[in-house]
């Protein structure tokens, strides 16, 4: 989806979860084989064997909003004791919220799955599939979903790996979407927990459909399957498709590092992909070199000219990219590389400044080198996250009074995630909640991989469903409470 071919570390103070949602900025229109890549989920580094209360028990009581699917990260996100304390996030339980009996029926629900669920993680988790490229995790969730009463429409909107579940109780109401990710990262598997999103989605669905019924309340839930998060945009995809027409809200979660027991909502980088081609011209490196013309050293030199950009950028600005290889010989001279870039920046119209100097350097490398360049950047961008501020706290006050959670945010984030795309659409939170992790075992690494199959994840995975659930509900159900939410959707809209 090219719209372009040319020729030629942040702060760290935090914050209570209140002050997160004061500013957010203007908001505009947006450019409208076997998937099992062999890991057995099994990895060299080992789980640490300390229990949560025991890797919690020297540590002051604060949080960490790790990286997300594509998430770059700093250091300091895989050593608890470098984390800034966070106060507990403990206000009242906010008026009108759910009764004793709904709350009582979603945890039932969701205890009652719990089985399943981890079931359905484990199966994920050991069958890793690259993006766009999911489909065993497509298979059996869908069939999941359908046992569970749903409808289901597999290979949504020409996406071969996306599906839609769809339940609805009653006439009219209001209509909750839900996301489950599911993709995971060529070599290193479910680096990113995306097994554990794709079981909260389920268990989110399921648990509201069945307080839908149990308390006779009208309204719809859609589970949407999203594919290829990590860099492919499929929510983007989707969203350009109408996948989110008719959606009142949005719910998603994201494992992390951080102490045990904590969850955090915090906004996210926008992050936009550029696909790279250098051309050049093949000779004998040995007999006649000056007939060549080198491609690779264009791409050596694009990547040294990134480097040096980096001095002159901002701290909460990113660049990264890696050369892909091929199978060329040492004696020709390559008349063809190719690199794929990301390019991070804390809101859009900063991106869209910072991709225009690192397109520079590509450019003066095709010029020195004599090569020819193809810079291709895709429809993909992804937007900066916003958290809606009354779902926001909603869930944070559920998850911190009727589970005991650590609930607070920190004010930025070097990642970046497609859902920041939905949430520029519609009212949505996309909470990160903390695994036990090793040191520097921080999202795409092998470790925390290890760590996103683990039981104790799995536990947190569980509680985050019930808080998602509850205010997911909540959406549906509290008239009032979904007016507030949409007077601070558009509030925010206009800032």
């Amino acid at each position: 989806m090219p719209v372009e071919a040319l020729d030629v570390h942040a702060g760290k103070s935090c914050l209570s979860l209140s002050s997160l949602f004061r500013s957010r900025p203007t908001r505009s229109s947006r450019n409208t084989s076997d998937p099992n890549i062999g890991l057995d989920g099994r990895y060299a580094s080992k789980q640490s064997n300390l229990s949560a209360t025991e890797e919690s028990a020297d540590l002051e009581p604060c949080i960490y909003y790790g990286s997300c699917c594509d998430f770059a990260q700093d250091e300091s996100a895989s050593t608890s004791s470098e984390w800034d304390a966070l106060p507990a996030y403990s206000p009242n339980p906010p008026s009108n919220s759910l009764s004793p009996e709904i709350l009582q029926t979603i945890e039932d629900t969701v205890d009652g799955l719990d089985p399943a669920l981890r079931s359905l993680s484990l199966q994920i988790h050991d069958h890793p599939e690259l993006m766009f490229e999911e489909k065993f995790a497509h298979d059996i969730l869908s069939d999941f979903m359908e046992t569970h009463g749903f409808t289901v429409t597999r290979h949504y909107l020409g996406l071969d790996t996306a599906w839609r579940a769809e339940y609805t109780h009653g006439k009219g109401g209001r209509t909750l979407g839900i996301n489950s990710e599911m993709d995971a990262l060529p070599l290193i598997g479910h680096a990113c927990g995306h097994n554990l999103i794709a079981i909260s989605g389920v268990g989110v669905a399921i648990a509201v459909k069945t307080a839908l019924r149990a308390h006779n309340v009208s309204g719809k839930v859609v589970l949407l399957g999203t594919p290829g998060e990590e860099g492919g945009g499929g929510k983007i995809i989707l969203l350009q498709r109408g996948g989110y027409k008719g959606m009142d809200a949005c719910l998603m979660c994201h494992p992390s590092p951080g102490i045990p027991n904590s969850v955090a909502l915090a906004s996210t980088s926008a992050m936009q992909s550029m696909d790279v081609e250098f051309f050049g011209h093949s000779a004998h490196a040995g007999a006649a070199p000056w007939e060549g013309t080198n491609a690779l050293d264009a791409a050596f030199l694009a990547y040294s000219s990134v480097s040096v950009l980096r001095q002159q950028i901002k701290p909460d600005h990113r660049v990264h990219g890696v050369i892909q290889g091929n199978n060329g010989s040492a004696n020709v001279i390559p008349d063809y590389a190719k690199m794929r870039w990301f390019v991070r920046a804390p809101t859009r119209d900063q991106l869209v400044a910072l991709r225009q100097r690192v397109q520079a350097c590509f450019e003066g490398a095709a010029l020195s080198t004599s090569c020819r360049v193809s810079i291709v950047s895709g429809n993909d961008m992804y937007f900066d996250l916003h958290q809606n501020s009354v779902l926001a706290e909603d869930f944070a006050s559920t998850v911190s009074t009727r589970f005991g959670m650590r609930a607070g945010s920190r004010q930025k984030n070097g990642a970046s995630t497609d859902f920041g795309n939905v949430s520029y659409e519609l009212p949505s939170i996309h909470p990160s909640f903390a695994i036990p992790t090793q040191l520097k075992g921080g999202n795409h690494s092998p470790p925390f991989a290890e760590s996103a199959r683990t039981t104790e994840a799995h536990k947190a995975c569980m509680v985050i469903t019930k808080g998602l659930a509850s205010t997911g509900f909540r959406v549906i159900d509290d008239d009032r409470f979904f007016k507030k939410v949409k007077e601070a959707f558009r509030v925010a809209s206009m800032e």
